[in-house]
This record gives structure tokens, C-alpha cells and sequence, in this order.
């Protein structure tokens, strides 16, 4: 009784024991991912964003920070603002990319990143400088347009809003 057990225990190690292992090595091999996944980037076009706001406002958990002024740009069409503070928290985002949907203006985009990882929390605040200077692989989520194309975020260029817009 005891020794068929082991035998058949025994069988299970013997025919997973020379299989070929499906494990990445992640450092050194790079994981293949999908062009739609929603990581802790974020691409942010500041030509396309009149500081609306609706991103911050659609935002379940209130991670998104805008504090703006009167700009005096676009009036014919609607005055737009000046953005001075534009804080996205990361730490405590759960990547339902909600902002991304709310923004009637196409300035906000979910990027593919996910190698964000920091010490302390108040380093895991996305500030204006840094989404200024970022530079613009968005998601393929919630993009149709840039699916038929084919593009990949994690090896393709960055794009101009032009190109992203729906």
C-alpha cells in the first residue's frame, strides 16, 4: 500500500524531470508582454491637455493632483489652463485607466511600464516634469487605431499626439 504511493509519487517527479522548464530568468530574459497591457507609466501629451481636470475627477481613488491657473491660450475656443502641479500617485493606483477614459481631449494615455520599483512611497509620485519629459510609448489599450497598426509600446518609437488620437 505504502510503497505504490511512493512509486506513483515517484512517476510524477520522473516525467516533469526532463521537461523543458517554461521559467524566465526575468532579469536577464525580458518578458514577453501584450501590447495592451496598462502599466505605471503614463504618456501625457501637455499640447492636447486644457486642465479640465476630468482625469482627476473620474479617478476612483483621487491619486491624480492638477492645480492650475487661467492660461489665456485658446480663447476663441475655450479657454484652456495653465498646468502648473500635475501629480499622478502610482503607489496607491490600481490601473483601471478610468482618467484615461474620462479625458475628452486625448491627453492622457496608460504607458507599459512596470519596472517602477522605489524605496519609499513618496517616490512613487509621477510629477509634471517627469511626465513632460517622459518620452511617449502609449498603451494599445483602449486604442483600436494603434492595434491595426501593429504598434508595440515596448519596442516601438514614441508617438506624437497626432498619431494617438482617436
Amino acid at each position: 500500500m505504502y510503497g505504490i504511493g511512493i512509486a506513483k509519487g515517484l512517476m510524477v517527479t520522473l516525467t516533469n524531470l526532463f521537461r523543458k522548464p517554461f521559467t524566465i530568468q526575468y532579469p536577464e530574459e525580458a518578458v514577453p508582454q501584450s501590447p495592451r497591457f496598462r502599466g505605471e507609466e503614463f504618456a501625457w501629451y501637455e499640447e492636447r491637455c486644457t486642465g479640465c481636470a476630468s482625469c482627476a475627477k473620474y479617478c476612483p481613488l483621487g491619486i491624480i493632483r492638477i492645480v492650475t491657473h487661467p492660461g489665456g491660450a485658446n480663447v476663441p475656443e475655450g479657454d484652456s489652463y495653465a498646468i502648473d502641479v500635475f501629480d499622478i500617485d502610482i503607489g496607491r493606483c490600481m490601473f483601471c485607466g478610468l482618467c484615461v477614459e474620462a479625458c475628452p481631449y486625448d491627453a492622457l494615455f496608460m504607458g507599459s511600464g512596470f519596472e517602477r520599483g522605489q524605496y519609499r512611497r513618496d517616490d512613487l509620485i509621477i510629477t509634471v516634469d517627469e511626465l513632460r519629459s517622459s518620452e511617449r510609448r502609449p498603451s494599445t489599450w483602449f486604442r483600436p487605431q494603434l492595434e491595426e497598426r501593429d504598434y508595440r509600446p515596448q519596442g516601438g518609437e514614441p508617438l506624437s499626439w497626432e498619431e494617438v488620437g482617436r
